[in-house]
């Protein structure tokens, strides 16, 4: 297992991308790349790229779906090579396809940064913004101290003492609320959803179309995520809303592990700007999406390494060679992709048990 571990985790973008491409043309799988008009910190290609596995004309699909927020491309990616080494497309039953979206956020997979290259969670971007946009409020009494000027010092104790004064007066859910909930105020800020559609969700939207998803009969979407939740656990976080034909699949398929965010189930709040509503838009309710997202370390954690890299990028040009810069990227990767045998081994144990929900819920419908 170590072995096949090592061959299915990669330390970098560039030989996680280099591993899904190898990997699919050994296949025979017919790939697809959606080069980003951006470099990487060495000067590398940046693309997303696609594997399709299975009939091209098959009316049920399943969609995996790795580095939304970047950083936690590492997971995503993993799990998605171990599918196509471990016989993944052999194992597809009659009548379903595999289509495999690797890196939907190269950008911050590289960088290793959860946002997009226009400083976006791309996970918060999913609005129409010919549309007010939502106001956090939450957010916008604390933006000031949840990204102070200095990660030390006098100015970093006072927004400390504030954030903390906050939390007790309105609660642990509320604060998480303020801080991820998402924000289109503060562009340097955290959880930033932006003024306009990023390339990666564009480039998403595009390949829904180019792989003619909304004339399915049924898709399963699986959204890779990590950093929330007890260490290596793979939750199931129901994306489609209550009461929609795809909440009930969810349900039926995945069982009681399945959270809800609205239901106050889940290690995440409700959130704005979701990319499952953007295929809601486009597909409709021929789509069950979960975001399959495994734990780490602790919130607070992941705030403080957050933290640290928007700081590092809201100065200016990053020097991506500084021992400052190094120390603050190799923290925020631990923290979304902790990389040691034990978690890599829970994260392929859910992944291949929720592909084989998905697999069998596909073939009730």
């Amino acid at each position: 297992m170590e072995t096949e571990l090592q061959a299915c985790f990669s330390a970098d973008y560039a030989s996680a991308r280099q591993r899904f491409l190898t990997q699919s043309r050994k296949l025979g799988l017919e790939v697809s790349s959606y080069r980003n008009p951006n470099l990487g910190p060495l000067g590398e290609e940046l693309a997303c790229d696609t594997a399709w596995a299975g009939p091209r004309n098959a009316k049920k699909i399943i969609v995996t779906l790795s580095a939304t927020h970047g950083v936690e491309g590492f997971c995503g990616s993993g799990a998605q090579l171990d599918w196509m080494r471990n016989k993944g497309p052999e194992s597809l039953p009659d009548g379903v396809a595999m289509l495999i979206i690797h890196a939907i956020n190269p950008h911050g997979f590289a960088w290793l940064r959860r946002v997009t290259e226009e400083g976006c969670d791309l996970n918060r971007n999913w609005l129409d913004f010919d549309e007010p946009h939502p106001v956090n409020s939450g957010f916008e009494a604390l933006r000031d101290v949840l990204l102070p000027p200095e990660l030390s010092g006098p100015l970093f104790d006072q927004a400390e003492e504030k954030i903390a004064a906050w939390r007790a007066e309105h609660g642990e859910t509320a604060f998480h609320v303020a801080r991820g909930g998402g924000q289109y105020t503060h562009p340097e800020g955290m959880f930033y959803g932006g003024k306009a559609p990023t390339w990666s969700r564009r480039t998403l939207e595009g390949i829904m179309v180019d792989f003619n998803l909304p004339n399915r009969a049924h898709i399963a979407v699986i959204d890779y995520h990590t950093g929330l939740g007890p260490f290596g656990y793979g939750e199931p976080i129901c994306g489609n809303v209550p009461g929609t034909p795809g909440h009930d699949r969810a349900k039926d398929w995945y069982g009681q592990s399945l959270t809800e965010p609205d239901l106050g189930t889940s290690s995440s709040v409700p959130k704005v700007g979701l990319s499952e509503f953007g295929w809601t838009r486009i597909v409709g309710d021929i789509h069950t999406y979960v975001a399959l997202e495994y734990g780490t370390y602790t919130p607070d954690a992941g705030r403080t390494a957050l933290r640290a890299d928007h700081w590092l990028h809201a100065r200016g040009k990053v020097d991506w060679q500084s021992e400052e810069t190094r120390a603050i990227k190799k923290r925020l990767k631990n923290h979304y992709y902790p990389g040691t045998p034990d978690w890599q081994e829970m994260v392929i144990f859910r992944s291949r048990m929720v592909l084989r929900q998905a697999q069998r819920g596909l073939a009730k419908v």
